[in-house]
């Protein structure tokens, strides 16, 4: 794994953020060997439009009170329908619940490590994958998110 210390802890500031805020199925992925220019990635879904714009700005506060940052780039806040949040090492995907078994993320970088991400909740520590998808299995995650 080569995702630095800095961008592990935006990482789990944004990820703390958005599950106060009750985003569903938070993962985030190492990226950093497929891509070379991000580090990483955290992916996060909620059930409407309004969520995912109430997730979206508890981030953005959450990583500008801890760690004094903004994104350097923000695409799709207007529809509410997937927000990425750019800040430089960290991609933050926020989806509608309905894009993101869609356009399925987690099946385009499946060989990305999984990073531990240090919530209590179920839904964090949830597989990656889709459930109805038997390609990935358990002890890949589970190996994966002890590597962190």
């Amino acid at each position: 794994m080569t995702v630095p210390e800095t961008s592990m802890s935006y990482l789990r500031t944004a990820a703390r953020a958005a599950d106060e805020k009750q985003a569903e199925n938070l993962v985030a992925l190492d990226v950093s060997d497929a891509l070379g220019i991000v580090d990483s990635f955290l992916v996060a879904s909620a059930s409407n439009e309004r969520q995912v714009s109430a997730v979206v700005d508890a981030i953005e506060d959450a990583l500008i009170q801890e760690h004094d940052i903004r994104p350097i780039r923000r695409e799709g806040k207007g529809q509410g329908r997937w927000v990425l949040l750019d800040y430089g090492d960290v991609i933050v995907h926020v989806q509608h619940e309905e894009d993101r078994a869609f356009y399925a993320l987690e099946r385009l970088w499946n060989e990305s490590p999984v990073l531990d991400l240090g919530l209590e909740t179920t839904d964090s520590a949830a597989d990656p994958t889709d459930p109805a998808d038997s390609a990935g299995s358990e002890d890949d995650g589970a190996s994966a998110a002890t590597q962190a």
